[in-house]
């Protein structure tokens, strides 16, 4: 007998031509999440089995419930004997004393001679009779004993975990995610991983207005994506000309609008270049002055690229309870200013008008764009290092 991890999977199942390539990329998934944990990873085409040293398997565990693509885990204990009397010494150890339970079998190895039912009515009658103060509940047991009975052996486990569901990640293409210091653009990551897409991360950065203290926090929520499955890179834009020249130039209370357009232009223009399909962002409708309907159809004039809001429709609320769930809540709400809280106008316009957007960027030096990105500091969170690149 031994102790192995179970694997379950997602919407996987409904992949068919395409299950291959979704399961080869959970695999790798796993071996990156896992990797000082040295795992062995075993596949077929209904379950996935991990095995690390028993002194591993709490951290396997816990690491196994935040990777996108996987529905359940389970710690079981396996055997090749697959008698009847084996697998009822099995069951003994998942329950507990003092509990109510079920038994569930799974015959999968169809020569197995004694049918599912069966299976479960001898296990749950040795259970009652050698474990004090156990009851059957078929509807709401505090413990379901799980038999799987396969070619190779026998797997017996009680209740599974819940992990990320979703697609794997990496298996729906890459995105960028415009990645600020709040509570929003971090949880619409999260979420946008859960549908299987890679995400590198952009950044504007207004040195000295913001601090390097507020770029270290968006670099530790990069890193609360990377423990879901993520590794991509940060990109550190240098907003500062940009985002003075507007302050110095425009009308004040377009500040705002005119700022996401030049964030969208310098979006575009860095996903074409790093292979990026979309520019996901943490907006949702109407929470702040650029939020609005109107400002955003004046934002997305700018860029014919796909733009994906996953908090379009939620509420802060909402999104603050994902958030505390996914552990970037604590990291969200330290107190270091990011380029879209400084320089705020007292009066934002809520509902801009495109022509007259349009007109304030008539004198614009378009040229700084084009040195913000050439000036581009990639953070590589899978090297821990930073180096100086052109883009």
């Amino acid at each position: 007998m031994k102790k192995i991890i179970m694997v379950k999977y997602a919407e996987l199942t409904t992949k068919k031509d395409n299950r291959s390539y979704f399961i080869n990329t959970l695999v790798k998934n796993i071996e990156s999440a896992l990797s000082e944990l040295c795992p062995v990873v075993t596949k077929d085409y209904y379950r996935m089995f991990v095995s690390v040293s028993d002194e591993f398997l709490k951290e396997a565990l816990d690491r196994l419930t935040k990777i996108f693509g996987i529905l359940e885990v389970a710690l079981c204990y396996f055997d090749e004997d697959k008698t009847i009397d084996n697998i009822c010494l099995l069951s003994k150890l998942v329950i507990e004393e003092n509990s109510t339970f079920k038994v569930v079998t799974n015959r999968s190895d169809k020569e197995y001679p004694i049918k599912s039912m069966d299976v479960s009515r001898k296990v749950g009658g040795f259970l009652l009779k050698n474990v004090s103060d156990l009851k059957v509940d078929v509807h709401n047991p505090n413990i379901l004993v799980n038999v799987e009975i396969r070619k190779e052996g026998v797997y017996v486990y009680g209740n599974s975990l819940k992990s990320g569901g979703g697609y794997p990640t990496g298996t729906l293409g890459k995105a960028i995610l415009m990645l600020s210091g709040g509570l929003d653009s971090v949880v619409a990551g999260y979420l946008t991983m859960k549908r299987g897409v890679k995400l590198d991360f952009l950044y504007f950065e207004s040195l000295p207005h913001t601090s390097l203290e507020a770029r270290n926090k968006v670099v530790e929520l990069a890193k609360v994506l990377k423990k879901y499955g993520n590794n991509g890179k940060l990109y550190v834009v240098p907003f500062t000309k940009i985002q003075e020249t507007i302050y110095r130039d425009m009308d004040n209370t377009y500040m705002i609008t005119i700022m996401r357009r030049m964030m969208y232009r310098i979006g575009e223009k860095v996903s074409k270049k790093i292979g990026s399909l979309a520019i996901v962002n943490g907006e949702s409708i109407g929470q702040v002055a650029s939020q609005t309907l109107t400002s955003i159809k004046v934002v997305n004039d700018v860029t014919n690229y796909p733009i994906i809001r996953p908090l379009a429709s939620f509420d802060k609320v909402e999104i603050m309870d994902i958030a505390r769930k996914i552990g970037s809540y604590d990291i969200s709400i330290l107190p270091y200013e990011d380029c879209c809280t400084i320089f705020v106008p007292p009066h934002p316009v809520i509902n801009p008008n495109l022509e007259h957007a349009r007109k304030q960027e008539e004198n614009f030096d378009f040229s700084l764009i084009d040195e913000a990105i050439k000036d581009i500091l990639i953070i590589d969170l899978e090297e821990k290092k930073n180096e100086n690149t052109y883009l």
